[in-house]
């Protein structure tokens, strides 16, 4: 796709997004104003981007999803396909082993190709902890292949803590943001998000070897219902308590604590991640919209398989992105 085929696809989007909202007119000025975006972005499924935000992005490259994957016993799968929910859910209620991956290099190879074959000037590539996967380290590998510069980051988080940065890295892409201003976006985005989440067992944690510090408490695993959170990249145990719901509303007094004083100074985007417990996680999504003024919005996601491998059944977490009360929300 050439540049003018992705001016025209950006119009058209910006037409149907603001069009009806704004006035056709209004609506039509913008798509004319639209920059070009000369900046791809690319992630992987552990970002847990909305499908109903990724629907909405115009034609034309600016957003690039690498699939992770998950294997249940013999069988392959990636993130999309119908069957794997299911499977997966299975397989963690019956103790089948269930082990992930990283996409290869040549993949990003060929979305770094991909995007200089429609016109970017350069991409942005942000992925999952390094310390939880090798997915960040495939991605260089492959940058230096790349016929444009790619500037890496490994996010050192997951889930839509990454998403959030991923979210403001395409609309900064969008805006017509040079690469320094799109890496700029997703740097300060990743400075002001924390995932906090609760798992009713270390035991799966502890199978994929992403258990970090928490190990301490493996001899208590039965005993403890464990919140956790990712910090430098890591799973870090923050407390132990008795029983499910107790630990689940300690959750929500924790991120109500981090919401705490922030009426009029700033908001907060939310996103409560689940996993075979979306009632649950609606539930803890209302309670906390209900008892902050500060939540600009919250987001109910299903964790993706390839993190939802690893936290179990039964996890919920809730991650947290602040910014300044007079910005967008970015989403």
């Amino acid at each position: 796709m050439s540049a003018g085929q992705r001016d025209t696809a950006v119009r058209a989007w910006l037409r149907e997004r603001f069009g009806d909202r704004f006035g056709d007119r209004l609506g039509r000025q913008r798509a004319a104003d639209a920059p070009v975006p000369r900046i791809a972005v690319v992630t992987d499924s552990a970002a847990a981007l909305p499908p109903d935000w990724v629907a909405t992005l115009p034609a034309g490259g600016v957003l690039t999803v690498m699939a992770m994957p998950v294997q249940i016993g013999a069988e392959i799968f990636s993130e999309g396909d119908v069957e794997l929910d299911t499977a997966i859910a299975l397989a963690l209620a019956a103790g089948t082993p269930v082990t992930t991956s990283r996409p290869s290099p040549g993949q990003f190879e060929r979305a770094y190709a991909n995007a200089a074959a429609h016109g970017f000037a350069a991409v942005v590539s942000l992925h999952i902890s390094g310390t939880l996967s090798g997915t960040v380290e495939a991605a260089r590998m492959a940058a230096g292949k790349s016929p444009i510069p790619v500037h890496v980051v490994d996010t050192r988080t997951a889930g839509m803590a990454q998403g959030f940065a991923v979210q403001d890295a395409v609309a900064a892409a969008l805006a017509g943001g040079e690469l320094d201003g799109v890496s700029d976006a997703v740097e300060a985005t990743l400075e002001r998000t924390r995932i906090l989440f609760y798992v009713p067992s270390l035991d799966q944690l502890r199978r994929g070897g992403r258990i970090g510090a928490a190990a301490s408490w493996l001899g208590t695993v039965f005993a403890i219902k464990p919140i956790l959170a990712v910090r430098d990249g890591v799973v870090v145990p923050l407390e132990k308590v008795r029983t499910a719901p107790k630990a689940i509303a300690r959750l929500e007094e924790l991120v109500l604590a981090d919401l705490a004083g922030l009426a009029g100074v700033a908001t907060a985007r939310l996103c409560v991640h689940h996993f075979g417990n979306e009632a649950q996680a609606q539930a803890v999504a209302d309670h906390l919209q209900a008892s902050s003024g500060a939540i600009a919005s919250v987001t109910l996601s299903r964790l993706p398989a390839v993190l939802a491998a690893h936290a179990g059944l039964g996890v919920l977490g809730v991650v947290i992105s602040t910014r300044s009360s007079t910005a967008g929300t970015g989403a």
